[in-house]
């Protein structure tokens, strides 16, 4: 009996996913545990496993295009029956119709279940080669040719690579980052890093220089806009901004990293700003607080579960994911900077999974990194608050009644109104400046 894959509920928002690449081709043989694609939904590109074996016999939703969850994507041929015959049998049904579920699936033991770990998001087809491949992402040609994760190529055409002579270590032989970091570069880089004393090249700015075009959404991009969309009109916000003086904090901060070099620890300073924030919760256990879902009462927690944003770059889709640090009140420092790190970097690589997404209740976005002195943050729903990280910034200071040069860093926190006052939002604000502005109370 052929096996139907229908487009699995990778969330409890999900309603539709998107096929971003196929990993097999028609009359490939699969087995239990093989990758056949990348789906993207909601809120991430997760991995489509097969739990059985066969012959993918048709494949009814190409590269790019989108279907319901539940509806048939692709039939695989059992052992025995002809793939042909298969093919013929579904190739004229429309791409993404419905398919009742086989009892293998509903029990979780059929194909068409998502592995539970990420993958890199593909770059949708430029078009499409023999028996269905895209050509975009393809290295070398004809049938021996592999697929390439967008960082792999972005990082390839830094530095000169030729993907020709790579081998893939990724799902289905395909080349990831870790490929291309150990390849030696055959030609000059194309680009050279940011501050390195170079000055940039020209740019032309003569006519085909910019396109007029319209970009379809991704279902990440289509959700962060709705999202936010539904935070700014039904929460409402308004903003606290408190300046820290940070000279206290910066000199801890390279005692400690000097002190722990050795074994490999750099703590950054969204470090002392996340465990700064958790232990505040404590005494001010309404900041990590919702508004309940009845719209009669509030929701206070009892896990102090911190989100760090984290923009994905532009190979990835671009955009803005929540990693979730659990328990980061529980957490030292060490603990937190590595996990920070963990997750920022899975997200910008492979993706982070729905688990280490999902149950934030107070969320931290940082642009200091980028110069950014100020802004204001719209609030991660169902969180009641958000807080806005700028740079620490030297300028002339008044320390002791005395001008003098210091670092200050200004934070901005959107709070929902019907959570949490401007008073409760000041004293909390307060209470996080005491503990930054005296950093040695953040290693005990």
């Amino acid at each position: 009996m052929p096996i139907e894959i229908t487009m699995p509920r990778l969330s409890d928002t999900m309603e539709r996913g998107t096929i971003v690449h196929w990993n097999v081709n028609e009359g490939d043989k699969v087995s239990p545990g093989a990758v056949l694609g990348d789906i993207e939904t909601d809120k991430a590109t997760m991995e489509l496993q097969s739990f059985d074996s066969g012959v993918v016999a048709v494949v009814l939703l190409a590269e790019g295009q989108a279907a319901d969850v539940g509806a048939r994507i692709l039939v695989l041929a059992e052992k025995g029956e002809d793939p042909a015959a298969v093919k013929a049998r579904f190739a004229g049904a429309a791409p993404g119709s419905k398919s009742a579920p086989r009892a293998e699936q509903a029990k979780g033991s059929g194909a068409g279940v998502a592995a539970p770990s990420a993958t890199a998001v593909m770059d949708p087809p430029a078009h499409s080669g023999a028996n269905g491949r895209s050509g975009a992402g393809a290295a070398g040609g004809g049938e021996g040719r592999v697929f390439v994760s967008p960082l792999a190529r972005k990082i390839a055409e830094e530095k000169g690579i030729d993907l020709a002579g790579v081998t893939g270590t990724g799902p289905a032989g395909r080349i990831v980052r870790r490929d291309v970091e150990r390849a030696p570069a055959l030609a000059e880089p194309k680009r050279t890093a940011r501050g390195a004393g170079i000055p940039a090249p020209s740019v032309d700015f003569g006519a085909g220089t910019l396109e007029k075009k319209r970009a379809a959404l991704s279902n990440m991009r289509a959700t962060i806009a709705k999202r936010l969309v539904q935070s700014k009109t039904t929460i409402p916000h308004y903003q606290v901004t408190l300046a820290v003086d940070m000279d206290p904090l910066l000199t801890l901060r390279a005692q400690l990293n000097d002190q722990l070099a050795s074994q490999g620890v750099k703590l950054s300073v969204n470090d002392f700003i996340v465990r700064a924030c958790a232990l505040a919760m404590h005494q001010h256990p309404f900041i990590n607080a919702s508004w309940g879902s009845d719209g009669q009462s509030i929701d206070l927690h009892d896990r102090v579960n911190v989100g760090i944003a984290i923009s994905l770059p532009p190979e990835r889709g671009g955009g803005l994911v929540v990693g979730v640090l659990r328990d980061a009140d529980r957490a030292g420092l060490r603990q937190i900077s590595a996990q920070s790190k963990a997750l920022a970097s899975k997200a910008r690589e492979k993706g982070l999974t729905i688990d280490e997404m999902d149950g934030a209740s107070f969320t931290i976005s940082n642009l200091g990194m980028f110069g950014v002195e100020h802004f204001t943050a719209i609030i991660n729903p169902p969180n009641s608050a958000i807080l806005a990280v700028g740079a620490a910034v030297e300028k002339p200071v008044v320390r002791g009644g005395q001008i003098v040069v210091g670092h200050e860093m200004q934070m901005t926190m959107s709070s929902d109104h019907r959570v949490i006052d401007g008073a409760m939002a000041a004293a909390y604000l307060g209470t996080v400046k005491g503990s930054l502005e005296a950093p040695a109370t953040l290693l005990v």
